[in-house]
């Protein structure tokens, strides 16, 4: 099944705007990449005076979800189904839209909802659960906030396994977000990349959004990313990881050589004196 098209077709049929953003790179300077669909949409969500409702699916990059990576569920790059409406569509409408969308259009069942106690008696949110029979549970860690924006939140989940949650921003917006890649893996039974596939993932991603190997920001994951893949014993057919693994063999030689005769020098004189980055090589290792 493919659940692109479903969900555009689902949004279309609804009389709401839907699009693609392919790429991951981030809307504003608070982020390297794009983390989530709703960081685009920033300004609408302030803007007291705008109402409406949009559509789409995000390319995304986490990298504080690196330590997770390969874990069945968690990727560095993934694809964020969202849905978000400011001042126009409520909590009850929202909950509804994704029930049927999940259930109806996608075949599946889900195994449980989460809720904040604090919400737990409000009907406005667990009475539209009831009414489709799904199990609720509450959850004090039911907020979520971007640093900026944030709200309540309720939690969807398959076997234990979240697919997404509806936010209620300022009490007043909504903000969906579902993983495409977690959905797959239910509708389609799509196995969930190793880790080194998924750093090979989102090392593509990072360069078709233009960006190059470098020492600061995007490009200084890009090539923290293609040392990992190395040390991860990956591979990507790209001049970039061939440039990487040359680059890194010549840095541990120079510093191999000169390691015993600077032995009490601390990592900021080997990299002002001689470039070399102390923490690139015990990453590499």
């Amino acid at each position: 099944m493919n659940i692109i098209k479903k969900y555009q077709d689902y949004c279309t049929k609804k009389g709401i705007e839907f699009k693609l953003d392919n790429s991951v790179k981030s809307y504003d300077s608070s982020t390297l990449f794009c983390p989530a669909g709703m960081q685009q949409y920033k300004d609408l969500f302030k803007d007291e005076n705008y109402t409406g409702t949009e559509a789409n699916i995000q390319s995304c990059i986490r990298m504080n979800d690196f330590a997770e990576v390969g874990d069945a569920t968690h990727l560095l790059y993934f694809n964020m189904m969202g849905l978000f409406s400011f001042r126009k569509m409520g909590i009850g409408q929202a909950i509804i839209f994704w029930i049927e969308f999940i259930e109806k259009e996608l075949g599946l069942k889900i195994g449980h909802v989460t809720v904040h106690p604090d919400k737990g008696t409000d009907l406005s949110w667990i009475g539209y659960y009831t009414r489709y029979g799904i199990p609720i549970k509450d959850d004090s860690e039911c907020i979520w906030t971007d640093g900026e924006i944030g709200g309540y939140c309720t939690e969807f989940y398959i076997d234990d396994v979240e697919i997404g949650n509806i936010v209620n921003p300022l009490d007043t917006c909504i903000d969906v977000g579902f993983g495409l890649e977690r959905l797959d893996m239910f509708v389609n039974g799509t196995k969930s990349p190793s880790k080194d596939q998924s750093i090979s993932n989102t090392i593509m991603k990072i360069i078709e959004a233009g960006y190059i190997p470098s020492n600061l920001k995007q490009g200084y994951v890009l090539r923290k990313l293609l040392r990992e893949l190395n040390k991860q014993g990956g591979n990507i057919d790209h001049p970039f990881f061939v440039q990487e693994i040359e680059r890194q063999a010549k840095i541990t030689e120079k510093y191999n050589r000169l390691k015993d005769k600077y032995k009490d020098k601390p990592k900021e004189w080997w990299f002002d004196t001689h470039g070399i980055d102390i923490n690139e090589i015990e990453e590499a290792a």
